[in-house]
């Protein structure tokens, strides 16, 4: 179809960060399909050096304030890695159990808050309440379950406190763990009430093969906190490789890294993470992936919002699981520890290298530190799942764009807004636009 196509959208709400889409058709070709990021350098990386890998989770945990406890659990796995530290069984499973609570938060809000607009006909999470307010009130009241939970692990969900290299500072006991408990239990009636809105609502048709990346294991677990680095390829990598898998590389229309690895792109996020393990998700979690039809491999990326909501049921089934097991075995309070310190004395310290690689909401995240024989950090390396993510939603939006040249510019525009905000990207800590640009001639 030879058509040109000229459209301006200034503002697009629902994501995080910045970021300016630029789709160029003349005469029916496309010519251009580019998400440049234009954002500021956050110094992350910088603010690291000279600090002690004891202080290390309390900076990183201010890259995000959505996935603070994510880039918290990386921070300390890559501290952990670097000297050599491994730590007990309890303190793994109550870091399995706030990476839980991390994905299902975030998930809870991307699904409602960000997708359910665009699916509803309505322009934001407010634009809900007049005819849905019951899914505002279940989404709030699902939110703040994890929050809640959050605090009694952590002391607080966005830069959590007592999460630290080497153990927890301070431990649950049984009054809290069974209060946790009952917040995990009484949000099954409100999953099942998502899984059964979700059965109504209908995803774009749109596909494209792409090669999916995160973590997988031996283990029969669902790998969200340990594990090595594999992709829909049959790559295979320990984390430690991680440089050779994302393959980082500059474009010249953004300030923002771009990553491939088999491919000239690839995905992280809930649709790779359900692409590679899917039969390892809980019972409950794989019985709702068959109710919305959700089947591996899939290769619509706006059906990743399908696979967070699988990945809702799994993190919360797993959780109450988790908490169940706690309880029986007894929370050994010796555990607890202070800074740098714990029942035997001092961590031991050495110089090395460390990567941690964790699954949070977005996709896999890398932490990398080389660190001195104080424990002093002397470089460090983080890599995002929204960087990359980048150049597969480009890769995307080239394959796209052709297929519905067809529809009203009003439907061409929501269809891209829609594909990028399916990644659920994080361009940055705040939210601010998005602005799509349909250069035609």
């Amino acid at each position: 179809m030879k058509k040109n196509v000229s459209l301006n959208v200034n503002m697009l709400t629902r994501v995080e960060g910045h970021g300016h889409i630029v789709i160029d058709v003349r005469d029916g070709v496309l010519e251009k399909a580019q998400l440049q990021i234009i954002e500021a350098p956050r110094f992350f990386e910088a603010m690291l050096q000279g600090r002690s890998i004891f202080e290390a989770q309390h900076i990183t945990s201010r890259i995000c304030g959505i996935c603070a406890c994510g880039h918290s659990l990386a921070s300390i796995q890559a501290a952990e890695d670097a000297i050599g530290f491994s730590p007990g069984e309890q303190t793994l499973q109550l870091r399995r159990l706030l990476l839980h609570m991390e994905n299902l938060d975030s998930h809870i809000l991307h699904v409602y808050m960000l997708v359910l607009p665009d699916l509803f006909g309505v322009k934001s999470f407010m634009g809900l309440l007049p005819e849905h307010e019951e899914a505002v009130r279940r989404a709030l009241r699902m939110k703040k379950s994890c929050n809640d939970v959050c605090d009694i692990l952590v002391g607080r969900h966005v830069h959590p406190i007592s999460c630290v290299v080497g153990g927890f500072t301070k431990l649950p006991d049984v009054r809290q763990l069974e209060q946790i408990h009952q917040l995990l239990s009484a949000l099954r009636s409100d999953l099942a009430a998502t899984v059964e809105l979700f059965r109504q609502l209908e995803f774009p048709d749109f596909t494209r093969e792409t090669e999916y990346v995160g973590l997988v294991s031996d283990d029969p677990e669902y790998p969200l906190l340990q594990g090595d680095i594999g992709s829909s390829d049959g790559v295979r990598r320990v984390k430690q490789d991680y440089r050779a898998v994302t393959n980082e590389f500059m474009v010249r229309h953004s300030s923002a890294k771009h990553a491939r690895l088999s491919r000239s792109s690839y995905a992280v996020g809930a649709l790779a993470r359900f692409n590679l393990n899917h039969t390892k998700l809980h019972a409950a979690a794989r019985d709702v992936a068959e109710k919305i039809n959700l089947k591996a491999p899939c290769h619509n990326p706006y059906l990743n919002s399908a696979a967070q909501l699988v990945e809702c049921v799994h993190c919360s089934e797993d959780a109450i699981m988790l908490v169940e097991e706690l309880l029986a075995a007894g929370i050994d309070q010796r555990e607890a520890i202070v800074v740098g310190v714990n029942e035997g004395g001092r961590i031991p310290v050495q110089a090395g290298s460390g990567v941690g690689a964790v699954e949070v909401p977005r996709g896999l995240l890398f932490h990398h530190y080389e660190i001195d024989a104080k424990g002093v950090i002397q470089r460090a390396n983080c890599v995002i799942p929204t960087g990359q993510n980048l150049q597969n939603i480009e890769d995307d939006m080239a394959k796209l764009v052709p297929e519905i040249l067809a529809r009203s510019d009003e439907d061409i525009t929501l269809a891209l807004e829609m594909l990028v905000r399916a990644y659920d990207p994080c361009i940055s800590c705040s939210t601010h636009f998005l602005r799509v640009d349909f250069v035609g001639h």
